[in-house]
């Protein structure tokens, strides 16, 4: 039995040395980021849908630094970092959703679209251009004026999700 203790504790620790000996970091948010990559930077990510509050290309660019910070470690660089985020707002549209008898709307929709456009200095073949779209539904009952700063931040983290998953967790 102590013989099986020893193997075991020698196979862990064999582990422990494959896993630490490897190229990239692995974080728990599933990133798998090069050790060469320390920083990031994004442009204030401009509001070009015609639509929207004032503060949507500030409230949006902060939730994709908040989340490359906080989740991928990264350090924020004014300009030229190690990854580069630069893009758009391309839609900002309210629509009715899950209409009712008498041709109304129970539910309504605010759905925001954001062209991102990723380069890996590190890495000249890991570049991207997407379209990233969330949606997010309120009652019709309730004012858009009530709503709209909480489905703004809802779905500008959902995106800011999908940019980190597309640029470092590549599954």
């Amino acid at each position: 039995m102590k013989q099986l203790a020893v193997l075991g504790f020698k196979f862990i620790v064999l582990c422990c040395i494959v896993a630490t000996q490897g190229c990239k970091v692995y974080s728990f948010s599933g990133a798998n980021i090069p050790a060469d990559i320390h920083s990031f930077s994004t442009e204030l990510i401009q509001n070009r849908s015609g639509n929207g509050p004032a503060s949507l290309p500030q409230i949006f660019t902060d939730k994709i630094k908040y989340k490359f910070q906080t989740e991928a470690n990264l350090r924020q660089a004014s300009n030229d970092g190690d990854l580069q985020f630069t893009g758009a707002i391309t839609g900002y549209t309210f629509t009715s959703d899950a209409p009712i008898a008498g041709a109304t709307s129970a539910l309504n929709k605010l759905t925001i679209t954001v062209q991102i456009t990723f380069v890996n200095t590190k890495n000249e073949k890991d570049k991207w251009t997407e379209n990233f779209s969330r949606y997010a539904q309120y009652s019709a009952s309730e004012s858009l004026s009530a709503v709209e700063e909480g489905l703004i931040n809802t779905i500008s983290a959902q995106i800011a999700d999908d940019i980190f998953q597309k640029a470092l967790v590549k599954w």
